[in-house]
């Protein structure tokens, strides 16, 4: 497995030897030892959660207040724009972005530690997308920033795309000024 950094020094692309022929291909997804060993982490994944959306869908920018979320995704099939977003005020990356492309061809993964917010645009005609969470779903704590906070600038690939299908919870996110982040 391939460790790549990012210029968001704790987010990591990791890329998966894979071994195909004639009848398709095998890849390691996860291996707790080389995740530790590229984050210096000992995380405990608690659940895995699948969505799949249309061409144009935009989820994000979501974090959860409490009961953060470290995550490690992917697209299992079709092309995502995936962006991670420093919340962490006392970071010096504070509202920085970075943003990947993952894509069942491509085979990479994103890990995003808790103290980030995360999005995600699909660029293929669907796309199915899995992640890894390092702690459970709990909505009371879940916060939206605006996925197209000017401060942030996030630089999302919509030329082709056109206006994102957004959900009532992601055109109501707040700007990050205003946004209730991590200390």
């Amino acid at each position: 497995m391939k460790v790549i950094p990012t210029e968001l020094p704790e987010v990591l692309i990791f890329e998966p030897k894979v071994f195909g022929d004639d009848r398709g291909f095998f890849l390691e997804c996860y291996n707790e030892r080389i995740f530790r060993a590229a984050t210096g982490l000992a995380v405990q994944f608690v659940q895995d959660n699948h969505s799949r959306s249309k061409r144009g869908v935009l989820r994000g920018l979501h974090y959860q207040i409490q009961q953060a979320q470290g995550k490690l995704v992917r697209a299992v099939c079709g092309r995502v724009f995936d962006v991670a977003v420093d919340l962490r005020r006392a970071s010096p990356n504070f509202g920085r972005w970075v943003g990947v492309e993952l894509s069942g061809e491509n085979f990479r993964m994103l890990w995003i530690p808790p103290g980030f917010g995360h999005a995600f645009v699909v660029l293929s005609e669907w796309a199915d997308f899995f992640y890894k969470a390092t702690d459970f779903y709990a909505p009371e704590h879940e916060r939206c920033v605006l996925w197209n906070d000017p401060s942030v600038g996030i630089d999302w690939p919509l030329q082709a795309l056109g206006e994102p299908t957004l959900s009532a919870k992601d055109r109501e996110g707040r700007l990050l000024k205003e946004a209730e982040v991590y200390p």
